[in-house]
């Protein structure tokens, strides 16, 4: 894996680290509603799902960054592999994400863009 593609996996490792601990535990802050959409009297019924989603991204996030580290233990197969898993999921993700709820264009965007970098890099760049 090129120190390109590795940064951009951090990058988006950190990324979603940083999104799944913010769903997971400041799904009630309404500063965060422009990102979320969630309204202070529906917190408690999404309760269950921005925990589950939130450590979603926290795991992908970490997945992301392992491979990194496996590549750069030696097991660069596995770690390739790892990165191409996390950014292929992100990158559908993004997308369905923008499907469902157009007014997160730019969330969707943010999740999709880097994972397609990535991508692109590690099998036509």
């Amino acid at each position: 894996m090129s120190t390109v593609i590795q940064v951009l996996a951090v990058i988006t490792g950190i990324t979603l680290i940083t999104v799944g601990l913010l769903e997971a535990f400041r799904y009630t802050d309404q500063r965060l509603h422009p990102i979320f959409l969630i309204r202070p009297e529906d917190t408690s019924a999404v309760r269950l799902w921005t925990i589950n989603v939130g450590f979603y991204n926290i795991v992908w996030g970490l997945f992301g960054i392992s491979g990194v580290v496996l590549a750069n233990a030696g097991q660069v197969t596995v770690g390739r592999t790892i990165v191409a898993m996390m950014s292929i999921a992100h990158a559908i993700l993004g997308v369905v994400l923008i499907i469902s709820e157009p007014r997160l264009w730019i969330s969707g965007i943010g999740q999709a863009f880097l994972p397609a970098v990535i991508l692109w890099l590690m099998f036509v760049g």
